[in-house]
């Protein structure tokens, strides 16, 4: 049996860009309100060079990085599709090889786990 704070399934680390500051805050506060995700950073400035529409476009974009429970994924990524305005968000998980057990307990607390 697992304690609190304990994962069931390993922490992701969750890459997604958004068109502008104000809907990266609004989405991602949601989304850690709603347990999905222990915590949102926000990188304004990023500049996204990629081919959309038979064309190349380059756009200035806001990077979230989420940080969340594996085992919530499926949940916050249907959550984040409702939330997003792009047609196809960027949504790239990864699962960090090395993880302070503080961060990584207080990750699955502020989840819900």
């Amino acid at each position: 049996m697992m304690g609190p704070g304990q994962l069931s399934e390993p922490m992701l680390v969750v890459f997604c860009t958004f068109p502008d500051l104000e809907k990266a805050r609004e989405v991602g506060g949601a989304l850690v309100a709603k347990k999905l995700a222990a915590c949102v950073s926000l990188l304004p400035g990023v500049e996204s060079i990629y081919a959309w529409d038979g064309g190349i476009q380059n756009d200035s974009e806001v990077l979230a990085i989420f940080k969340l429970a594996g085992e919530v994924f499926e949940a916050f990524e249907q959550a984040l599709k409702k939330l997003h305005p792009y047609d196809v968000p960027e949504i790239v998980a990864m699962e960090p090889s090395q993880i302070s057990v503080e961060y990584l307990k207080w990750v699955g607390e502020s989840c819900g786990r």
